[in-house]
């Protein structure tokens, strides 16, 4: 409510909380009694993708912008993507984020582009950047016949890279705009359930159609850098389900570019069973590096 952009219509979706957040949120609106604001709800949980869904069928804005319910934004984030979108007529503005950890905070910088397919082959395919969707502003007429998917909550944000394929021009504002609230940055304790590693191939096929006329070069990337993180696990299961998926895609490890050399490296050592290399690696990134170097920043 504290955004210096005052133009704004601001959709709150209720996916049938337990809680009392509806009450806190009334209680605060009541204090900004200008805004513009709907809250929308369902009678029954349905999971993110569909209050996206909610949101967006409500929405009658020129750009649209997500705002996850554990995050917030600084206050002038809003009318610096817009001003910058306006400036360059940008079908999407995005801008850098912090991953915040409470106590303390990672500044992640996102590369610079002007040309909408190179942020789709790049940084979206390539792995230069994610696909998020809280830190852009995204042309709401690209969203035509385009909804998150209802049921697949896991990997449900790819829904942007659809989004990208669309768009002509972007633009990027420089600056960390959104705290992205993250619990805990070690991949050792990352763990996949069943249903998140179906929800994930759900999605990847679902984007893999919106794909037609990409190179297939860049697709491939797209299909290491979803696989990726199994090999940041420090698990030998995990790291089977890297040799499991998309194995087609593991003769093009050495030609992404876009990744650190040392990120392409572990992806070879995967391929040719170096696990204890691979283990040995995820546990001094995650380990020592995240959990020691960064934490003291």
């Amino acid at each position: 409510m504290g955004q210096t952009l005052w133009d704004v219509e601001f959709i709150f979706v209720d996916d049938a909380s337990p809680d009392n957040s509806v009450e806190v949120l009334e209680k605060v609106l009541k204090a900004y009694p200008g805004r513009r604001v709907k809250l929308l709800r369902h009678d029954r949980n349905r999971g993110l993708p569909a209050a996206r869904n909610t949101g967006l069928a409500a929405a009658t804005g020129e750009y649209i912008w997500h705002c996850d319910s554990d995050d917030w934004p600084e206050p002038e984030m809003l009318e610096k993507l817009y001003n910058a979108a306006k400036r360059v007529d940008a079908d999407i503005a995005y801008c850098d984020f912090y991953l915040d950890y409470g106590s303390r905070k990672r500044y992640m910088e996102n590369p610079e582009y002007t040309a909408a397919k190179d942020m789709l082959e790049q940084g979206f395919l390539g792995g230069r950047m994610k696909y998020n969707v809280w830190n852009k502003i995204i042309r709401r007429s690209l969203y035509r016949n385009v909804t998150f998917p209802e049921g697949h909550s896991m990997g449900e944000d790819m829904t942007v890279i659809t989004l990208a394929t669309r768009a002509t021009r972007v633009v990027h504002v420089p600056q960390a705009l959104y705290h992205y609230f993250k619990l805990n940055d070690n991949a050792f304790s990352n763990t996949f359930s069943t249903k998140h590693l179906e929800d994930i191939r759900y999605n990847v096929e679902r984007i893999w159609s919106a794909l037609d006329g990409v190179p297939e070069l860049n697709k491939m990337f797209f299909r290491l850098n979803i696989k990726l993180p199994f090999l940041f696990s420090g698990k030998y299961s995990q790291y089977l389900l890297w040799k499991e998926w998309f194995p087609e895609s593991n003769p093009y490890i050495e030609k992404n570019s876009f990744l650190p050399e040392r990120t392409r490296r572990v992806q070879v050592w995967a391929r040719k069973g170096y696990w204890p290399l691979v283990w040995l690696y995820a546990f001094a990134v995650n380990r020592i590096y995240y959990g020691l170097l960064i934490r003291n920043r």
